[in-house]
């Protein structure tokens, strides 16, 4: 069951990517803006996590080990008091319909190109509603 949202940080953005450089990559720009980051590095690990940590957004890699985001966005969205955190995919395959329309279905609500820069990151947190 996840944590009441009165109970937790606020900001806290949760990154699920198995490539560490990525990943390191994605947490300094989100620290610099403020962000509480919590890391996963395989979809499983995220599953785990989101119910638990219950963060505010989920960068979601979709080419994952052990279990990929498109299957992990499930999961994670099949847990009801998980189902508002927004999940946004990051990955190489945005540009291929055949990833996206599965994120989609899955519940990712769009998809940052990798590589990712700072301002995609940016309009990101504004369009979430996020103020790190």
């Amino acid at each position: 069951m996840c944590a009441s949202a009165e109970m937790v940080t606020k900001n806290r953005v949760l990154i699920v990517e198995d490539y560490d450089d990525t990943r390191e990559l994605l947490r300094f720009i989100l620290e610099a803006r403020g962000c509480h980051v919590l890391e996963a590095r395989d979809g499983r690990e995220a599953v785990d996590m989101a119910p638990r940590e219950h963060p505010d957004l989920i960068l979601m890699d979709l080419s994952l080990p052990v279990m990929n985001g498109i299957e992990a966005t499930r999961e994670i969205h099949r847990h009801q008091e998980c189902r508002d955190i927004p999940v946004v995919a990051v990955s190489a395959h945005c540009k291929e319909w055949v990833w996206m329309r599965e994120a989609r279905e899955a519940g990712c609500l769009e998809c940052l190109a990798k590589p990712v820069d700072f301002d995609q990151i940016n309009e990101v947190m504004g369009r979430f509603g996020l103020d790190c």
